[in-house]
């Protein structure tokens, strides 16, 4: 099934979630609702007291005071930055390592300061070119990063993902959304997992289609990306985030 983007420090250094490959760092307040999480993932801001991100980086659903969040910044070093920490994690029932990788974290108290991001709730917005940002690694096998790095992948439909020259079948095809560039240089790494993947919608305004969630190694010829389909996932998602009071 290929690597899993954990990006939990323990391995970040071999097979965990993934950071940008090949991309610029990203200026302050250009993606104002990314998050960092203690335990090397990366998330989106869905509501002021939740946080969108990968079941995988998450164990389990219950009480959880032991995350923290980082928000508000580029510069994780940054004095300005904003941190909260977690009260209760939601990871998607029947999460068993393939597919339905997602999963919400409730904050302590509301971020009232930063813009949140939209989930896409149809498949409009599923193809095109997206943007990814993160505190991943900047190569396979490399260290996570102190500045978050932004790059833009090409939408790569799921008969070619699925194919035997990528991987061969192991796309669940409803549930994940591949991206990338069949030379590779640019992808998600270590440290990205449960990092949005996002695009312009059709007011200009920012839409998150994907969820960093696995691939084979980092930019590798021919390995896209593996994202976790927002769109479809979205009325799940919405439910989850109602019970938690989001």
């Amino acid at each position: 099934m290929g690597t899993v983007w954990t990006g939990s420090p323990a391995s970040a250094a071999d097979d965990g979630p993934q950071r940008v490959v090949g991309g610029t760092q990203a200026t302050q307040g250009e993606f104002p609702f990314m998050v960092r999480l203690s335990m090397g993932c990366g998330g989106s801001l869905y509501s002021p007291t939740l946080v969108l991100t990968a079941a995988h980086c998450v164990s389990r659903t219950g009480n959880n005071t032991s995350i923290t969040a980082t928000l508000g910044v580029v510069d994780l070093n940054s004095s300005s930055k904003i941190t909260r920490k977690s009260n209760y994690v939601y990871r998607a029932p029947g999460y068993n390592g393939s597919g339905k990788d997602w999963a919400l974290i409730r904050l302590s108290s509301p971020i009232t300061t930063l813009k949140t991001l939209p989930i896409a709730q149809s498949s409009t917005y599923d193809t095109g070119t997206f943007t990814i940002a993160g505190w991943g690694a900047a190569r396979e096998g490399g260290s996570q990063q102190r500045y978050m790095l932004k790059a833009t992948v090409p939408f790569v439909n799921d008969t070619t993902c699925n194919s035997s020259s990528m991987y061969d079948g192991d796309i669940i095809p409803a549930e994940e959304i591949c991206a990338g560039y069949t030379e590779g240089g640019v992808d998600t790494c270590q440290g990205d997992s449960g990092g949005p993947m996002f695009r312009r919608d059709a007011n200009n305004a920012w839409i998150q289609v994907g969820i960093v969630s696995w691939g084979e190694g980092c930019a590798r010829p021919n390995k896209p990306g593996v994202y976790t389909q927002v769109s479809y996932f979205a009325p799940a998602i919405a439910s989850a985030a109602a019970s938690l009071g989001g």
